[in-house]
Order: C-alpha cells, then sequence, then structure tokens
C-alpha cells in the first residue's frame, strides 16, 4: 500500500522529468490585453506564465480586452501600466460603473509593495444611512438599491467633518476609496457624478522586492522569474535555471530514471510543500479575519471622524474611523477642509452682530467686523435668510473657495456648523473697503484712486478671472462691491455663492436669470445661458465704472444713460470719451494717461459686445491691461484709439448692445442637447 502511495505521488512528475519541453518556456513574451501592452516583468499573465513574475503581479485578461489585478482579495481594473515610473492607474472593480456594490470593502494594499503617491485624496462613502436633517437634498448624496431595498448614502472628500452641515445621523458602514486630487474639485462642485470620479481611478506606486536578483539575471543574460512554491526569484536561461555565481548548470531536462532515482528525496519535499500550502491557507484565513474585525459589521452604526489627515495612507489598510457622539461637535472639526465654528465663538466675535461692526453687504448676506478668541482680525458673513436658496449658495461658496488659491482670491477661513442657529462664514479681514467704496461710495467724499492704482485694480481683478475661467470656475456676480482692496490697495475678489463650476463638454449652462443689474450679459437675459463670457461682460461694466467713477446703474441719469454700459458705448462711438471719464484722473492735462485711458476704453468696449463670440476671453483681457500698464502699447495688435476730436481712430461702428428692457430679441443658437441646470 505504502509502495502504491509512493507511485501515485510521483506519477503527475514523470511527464515533467520525462518530456523534452523546457520547464520554463515563454518568459521573453510580453502580455497584451486591450488597451494594456507590451508589458514585461515583474507583471505575469495571458501568454506570460505564473513563474515569470511574483505572484503579487499577476494580470488577468477579461474577455481579450480589459485587465484586472487583485491586491489583498480585491480586484481592480487596470487602466494604465507606465513601467518607466513604476506606477498603476487603479479603479475598484466593484465600484466601476456602480456606486452601490453589494459588499462594501475598504481600500487596502499590501505596503511592502504599493504604495499611494501624493496625488490622490480620499474619499469616504456611508451606506446605510437612516435619515438626514437638512434644508435641501445634498449634493453628495446617493440612493442606492440593494437586494430590493432602497438605503440613503453620502459621500464626502478628504477628512470627514465630525458635524458636518448636511449631518448623518446614522449609517451603518463606511467605505474609504482614494480619487485623484484634480478631480475632487468637479466632484464637489457636480460637474461630475461620483460614478465618474471612481471610474477615472488612482494611482498606485510598485515596488519589486526582487529587483535587485533580477538585476543580477539579467545582467548574466537570463530572463527573470520567480518560484512560488518556494517563495523566492529565479534566472531563467532557455531551458535551464541559470546559475548568476558563476556555478554548473542545473539541467532541466531530466528523465525518468533520475526521476526515479531521487523518489525518496521527492517523497520529503511534496510532504513539506503540502505543510506548506497548509501554513499558508491558515495565514490567509487569518487575515481574512482580521480584515472582517477591522472593517466591523455593516450593523455596527458607525461614522468616520474628521480628526484625521487628508492624504491617503500608505499603510496595508486604510482603516476606519469610528463616530462617537459625546464628542463636541464644534471644537476641532472641519467641513470640506476648513474650521468649523460655534455660532457663540462668532457672536461674540462680533459684539453680538453689533450693527456698528457692520463692513458691508456681502449679496446674500450682512458682513461683521470681528476677532477670534485666538487674535485673528475677520469678516463674518450672516445670511439674510435661510431658505432653500440661501443656503444653497452658502454651501456653493464654502465648497468653491476650500478648493481654489489665489492671491487676488478672499480666502475662507471657516463656517458654522448644521447645529448653530444661523449659518455663518469666516474669511479673512480685508481693511479697505470695495472697489465701489472708493470710486463712488462713503470713501469716494475722502479721496479719490489715482489713475494708476485704478489700473491696478483692473489688472489684478483679471488676473483672479482669468484663474477662475482656468480652472473652470464662473463668477456669475462679478462687480465692484465683489472686489476688496487691503492697505496697498491689492485686490481680493469676494462672493462666490452665485458661481458655479462650467462643465468642459458643454458651450453654456442654462439658468435662470441671476447676477447684479446693470452687470448682467444681455444675452443672458434673452437665452438664459451662462457662459465665461458672462463675466467678461460684467468685468467691461467694472472697467467703466474704474473710468468714469459712475454707478452702474444710476435712475437719476437721463433715460438712455440710466445703464452705465449703454452709456459708455454711446459716449465712445460719438468720440465724447471725455465726457464719460472722471474729472480727477487728468485726462486732459497728462498724453499718456489719456492714451492708458483711451486703451482700457477700447478694451471695455469689445468687453461689452452684445454676442458673446465678439468679446475677448479673460486671458486676453489681462494680457491687454498688462501691455497698458507697463505702457507698452506698441506691443498690441490693435490701433490705439484717442477720442479727441484732434486725434484720428474710431472704434467700431456696430450698434451699441440692446439693455435688458429692450423689447429685441436675439437668436439663442447655442446647442441645448445637454442643458445643465444650475
Amino acid at each position: 500500500m505504502s509502495l502504491s502511495l509512493f507511485f501515485v505521488i510521483l506519477l503527475p512528475c514523470f511527464p515533467l522529468f520525462s518530456s523534452a519541453k523546457p520547464l520554463y518556456p515563454d518568459c521573453a513574451l510580453q502580455y497584451n490585453c486591450g488597451s494594456i501592452q507590451n508589458i514585461t516583468y515583474p507583471f505575469t499573465g495571458s501568454n506570460r506564465p505564473v513563474y515569470c513574475g511574483p505572484p503579487e503581479f499577476q494580470l488577468n485578461c477579461r474577455s481579450d480586452s480589459m485587465t484586472e489585478i487583485t491586491v489583498n482579495s480585491q480586484n481592480y481594473r487596470v487602466l494604465n501600466i507606465d513601467q518607466k515610473q513604476n506606477k498603476l492607474t487603479l479603479a475598484r472593480s466593484d465600484y466601476y460603473n456602480n456606486v452601490c456594490p453589494h459588499e462594501y470593502t475598504n481600500t487596502t494594499l499590501n505596503s511592502a509593495v504599493f504604495t499611494f503617491p501624493t496625488n490622490l485624496e480620499k474619499l469616504t462613502i456611508f451606506y446605510g444611512c437612516s435619515s438626514v436633517e437638512t434644508l435641501i437634498k445634498p449634493i453628495n448624496q446617493l440612493l442606492c438599491n440593494v437586494s430590493g431595498v432602497s438605503t440613503t448614502a453620502y459621500y464626502f472628500i478628504g477628512p470627514v467633518p465630525s458635524d458636518p452641515i448636511l449631518h448623518i445621523i446614522e449609517c451603518d458602514v463606511s467605505v474609504e476609496v482614494p480619487v485623484f486630487k484634480t478631480v475632487t474639485l468637479s466632484l464637489a462642485l457636480s460637474s461630475i457624478s461620483l460614478e465618474d470620479a471612481l471610474m477615472q481611478g488612482f494611482d498606485v506606486v510598485y515596488k519589486n522586492p526582487y529587483d535587485g536578483a533580477c538585476s543580477k539575471c539579467l545582467n548574466f543574460g537570463g530572463e527573470c522569474g520567480f518560484d512560488s512554491n518556494l517563495n523566492e526569484p529565479i534566472c531563467i536561461c532557455g531551458d535551464k535555471l541559470c546559475d548568476v555565481q558563476g556555478n554548473s548548470t542545473k539541467s532541466v531536462g531530466l528523465g525518468i530514471g533520475i526521476a526515479i532515482g531521487g523518489a525518496g528525496i521527492v517523497g520529503i519535499l511534496v510532504t513539506i510543500l503540502y505543510c506548506h500550502f497548509v501554513h499558508k491557507k491558515k495565514k490567509q484565513i487569518d487575515y481574512s479575519k482580521s480584515q472582517k474585525v477591522l472593517l466591523g459589521a455593516p450593523s455596527s452604526k458607525v461614522l468616520s471622524s474628521a480628526n484625521t489627515s487628508s492624504a491617503i495612507s500608505q499603510s496595508q489598510s486604510i482603516p476606519s474611523f469610528p463616530y462617537s457622539k459625546s464628542v463636541d461637535p464644534e471644537k476641532g472639526s472641519t467641513y470640506f477642509g476648513v474650521q468649523v465654528f460655534s455660532y457663540q465663538e462668532l457672536e461674540e466675535a462680533t459684539n453680538n452682530f453689533d450693527p456698528s461692526r457692520e463692513i458691508g453687504d456681502g449679496g446674500f448676506g450682512t458682513v461683521y467686523y470681528g476677532q477670534l478668541n485666538d487674535g485673528r482680525i475677520v469678516a463674518v458673513k450672516r445670511l439674510y435668510e435661510n431658505n432653500i436658496t440661501r443656503v444653497k449658495q452658502f454651501l456653493n461658496e464654502v465648497e468653491i473657495l476650500t478648493h481654489l488659491e489665489h492671491d487676488n482670491l478672499v480666502k475662507l477661513y471657516g463656517c458654522t456648523s448644521r447645529r448653530s442657529r444661523e449659518l455663518l462664514l469666516v474669511y479673512e479681514y480685508i481693511p479697505n473697503g470695495t472697489v465701489a467704496d472708493h470710486l463712488h461710495g462713503k470713501r469716494a467724499k475722502y479721496s479719490s484712486l489715482s489713475w494708476s492704482v485704478r489700473l491696478g485694480i483692473a489688472v489684478e481683478t483679471a488676473d483672479a478671472l482669468a484663474y477662475l475661467h482656468a480652472s473652470d470656475v464662473i463668477h456669475r456676480d462679478v462687480k465692484t462691491t465683489n472686489i476688496l482692496l487691503d492697505n496697498d490697495f491689492r485686490v481680493k475678489v469676494a462672493d462666490f455663492g452665485l458661481s458655479r463650476l462650467f462643465p468642459t463638454d458643454v458651450t453654456h449652462v442654462s439658468t435662470a436669470p441671476q447676477g447684479t443689474l446693470g452687470y448682467v450679459d444681455p444675452e443672458y437675459y434673452q437665452c438664459y445661458q451662462l457662459t465665461d463670457k458672462s463675466d467678461v461682460y460684467s468685468f467691461g461694466v467694472v472697467l467703466v465704472e474704474l473710468i468714469s467713477a459712475k454707478q452702474a446703474v444710476d435712475v437719476n441719469r437721463h433715460r438712455m444713460d440710466i445703464n452705465l454700459a449703454n452709456m459708455a458705448i454711446n459716449k465712445i462711438q460719438n468720440k465724447t470719451l471725455h465726457e464719460l471719464v472722471d474729472p480727477s484722473l487728468g485726462y486732459e492735462r497728462d498724453y499718456n494717461i489719456k492714451k492708458m485711458i483711451t486703451a482700457v476704453a477700447e478694451l471695455a468696449f469689445r468687453c461689452l459686445q452684445q454676442e458673446k463670440e465678439m468679446r475677448p476671453g479673460m486671458g486676453e483681457v489681462l494680457k491687454v491691461l498688462k501691455e497698458i500698464k507697463n505702457e507698452d502699447l506698441s506691443l498690441r495688435k490693435a490701433e490705439v484709439l484717442d477720442m479727441s476730436a484732434d486725434d484720428v481712430g474710431l472704434l467700431k461702428s456696430e450698434p451699441p448692445p440692446i439693455s435688458p428692457e429692450s423689447n429685441e430679441t436675439d437668436k439663442c443658437v447655442s446647442d441645448q442637447s445637454q442643458p445643465h441646470s444650475i
């Protein structure tokens, strides 16, 4: 019986040892599957046998078009492999075209082989949430139907706030998935869906622990491989195992006689391998159990806290962070990466919102001067009313400002939590009022801005708007009351309550008319279509205000001049620009100032064209203004026009843009196959 067992054990080995076919063929071949092409060591799969690389790098070609890799029992789609930078782009297979999987597992990697780069952000999804207290349906809400049961889910980007404004009362489980930082802004502003963001995947950097042995093998002229049974690298030379130390090679074309002669040794090896397999299986089971303990059962009712780093952890797993209802929700918490202040703290900072501390109108709320306990001087914006529209604007401003950074954009320090009596925004304090204050407000009574200061304001405002447009954001409410000035008259563009991300795949955004009378694009009134050129029109009005120091709308002016944009177009076309210019600027006395004001007027004329196609982009506007500021007018292609009777030069002779009150209509030709309501 023992003899029979002996031959049964050896029987599978006979073809292997007696065959003339090499033991380790095909490691010189490349892995090719769909878009993943020409992949070599350490990866295996398809026509590259498993012994051609470590098991951690085994690829699976699905339907001859899609590649998957399994890491810590989790399947990932391989979107790209960059072997020069040792980088993989992966997407969770269970989240591909699906944000409501049947099983909830965190994204975990083997840290000895894979690490996360710095271009990622953590995204946390909460499933099985019982209810939410909020005035509106939040943009980060999902509805999942798993096995016929409908549940609510929510996602958060970066550290999860312990007391977000959209407060999650109770959820069954949380899952963490890394996403690219470049898509988080689009996701936060709802220009792409969560599903799209997850399908774009994330990068991981891989490191082969056996690169040193492989380098020696390649220098020896062999092909790198791996023996999974012995868990060590091997070097393959044709049909032999190479000895990279230079000793005699080991023939692998052994015959049956040698196999039988070494039967005793083979029997021992089979026993050892069997024990090794059992031990390895036990470790996998133990690891699986430990992961279940770490993640918790779906009924564990956990919620992630905010006191974690925004960077994706490079450890073997990304843990969950249990939520404790005993924690003070208004201490040290964050919302979209900014600090959450208590209502009491801001009430104290503003002396109970003392009317004497009012420093301006923030578009949809009053702004108060305040000083925090840590000594910081701040501006606190208080909503006029807590209706749905105001809350949407509040959330929108928080989400936009936390993802943008520019020297000429106001900085947001934080906001209040949902539990506060009112929704408040906390900004850096800009001490020198608004441009409107200095041009035709209370500050204009005491001093007048010089032309060089006004031109600097124009350049810096254009710089901020060009940055926004490059970031696919439209401000939608550009006006002089939203342009703040510091003590050095440096610009800080503010009030992003109406702003929206502009999708790159459409020509416009369809929306109900919003903005401020006198600054709104006439085409916007007719077609309710918003583009980046709508900001350009509003900025054209700002340029005219800087030239004239007149308000955008003034019912005390002549009926034809109530709208400043129309007034400017008429003055420019009638060669009476001098009647529009603020007398304090020295237009008639200083030829250089006259040249620059005339050039800015020409630029404003272009910005105020009725048809948006005729207006320049903000990038071009910024370039022209910088050239004017540098008094390098010779670089400008357009002729510098002088509106005086003695100088030659005419602006375009097209009729002026119609006012919103006009009965004329303009054809809205834009493609409306993909309207985006905002």
